[in-house]
């Protein structure tokens, strides 16, 4: 068994996985959402002592489990260091304790497996990743074979919906909120800009449309209901349009056989249904993870790790560093 520890942002979570048979046996999360909505945002040190509570708490569930575990698998990057940090000491001391390896995790390598959890991997997979951290397109060909196609050259495409959420007063956090409200809107009242349209570059970029949204919302204030619903209908047509536009220049040089969305934001249906008709289009298999495990969680984790355990991929529990960044 596996041990999967998860503590990037603001989700504290704990599972435990067979490795043999990939099958979840525990899994657990507690979501801070409520404690951070009151600021608009993730407060790290808030965090960061939610963490310190929950983290033991979530372990104690897990205690039928830690006598039969033969590895833990923790996040050590990318992601808020003061977060990371809880995640890692809790490893570290069970390690030490128990005398078990660290496969250490990087957290976009795990959304990755989340396509994975109970099941075999599959690859070479072209992944698009997009969360309230990144936006990137990933070219997966195993464990230690992963290479950045593109990325964001400012906010990514999570990011922009919360503060689009924001600017309309509409809480945190914003992804569901933005996505629900543009089903009752009307997507071609305004005329959102779509990021890099005519430029050449294979990136992404959502501040210049985020930017178009606040002048938006300060020349029709006070926003009326219908008005704020609107607004949320052409941004996200705006933002899906901009990943679909890059994406498709990909698929013209790589055709993939089998293509991947992951990420929390992987959850808007929307998305989801706009990159199905993409995949269609070029003859591609269309690869989801459960909207259970889309947000950040500790059973990708796990499931990353297995692979790590396999190919003895052990980091030694007195020298294992957090790191804010993305490096595969």
């Amino acid at each position: 068994m596996i041990l999967g520890i998860e503590s990037s942002c603001d989700d504290s979570s704990v599972c435990v996985s067979e490795i043999a048979t990939k099958r979840l046996l525990f899994h657990r999360k507690i979501s801070q959402e409520a404690e951070h909505a009151k600021y608009g945002g993730v407060v790290p040190e808030l965090a960061s002592r939610l963490h310190a509570v929950d983290l033991p708490r979530l372990l104690e569930e897990a205690a039928p489990y830690l006598d039969d575990l033969q590895a833990i698998a923790v996040t050590n990057a990318p992601g808020l260091s003061v977060t990371l940090l809880e995640g890692v000491a809790m490893a570290q001391a069970l390690s030490i304790a128990k005398g078990l390896p660290i496969v250490a995790v990087n957290h976009l390598k795990a959304h990755i497996y989340s396509l994975f959890i109970e099941r075999d991997t599959i690859f070479p997979l072209l992944v698009l990743l997009i969360s309230g951290g990144h936006t990137m397109v990933l070219d997966v060909h195993g464990y230690d074979e992963i290479h950045t196609l593109a990325t964001t050259m400012d906010d990514s495409f999570g990011e922009s919906f919360d503060k689009v959420a924001k600017m309309m007063g509409l809480g945190y956090p914003g992804g569901p909120i933005i996505e629900n409200l543009a089903k009752k809107g009307d997507p071609d009242r305004f005329d959102l800009p779509i990021p890099l349209q005519h430029s050449p570059k294979i990136a992404f970029s959502y501040s210049g449309l985020k930017n178009a949204v606040r002048l938006l919302v300060e020349e029709h204030k006070p926003l009326d209901e219908r008005t704020k619903a609107d607004i949320a209908a052409a941004f996200q047509k705006a933002a899906i349009a901009h990943l679909m536009q890059k994406s498709k220049k990909i698929f013209e040089k790589i055709r993939p056989k089998d293509f991947a969305i992951v990420g929390g934001a992987s959850a808007n249906t929307a998305v989801r249904e706009t990159f199905a008709n993409l995949c269609a289009q070029y003859g591609a298999t269309l690869h989801l993870a459960d909207l259970q495990f889309c947000s950040d969680n500790a059973a990708m984790v796990a499931r990353c790790g297995i692979d790590g355990w396999a190919m003895e991929d052990f980091t030694d529990a007195l020298t294992i560093e957090v790191s804010p960044r993305a490096n595969f």
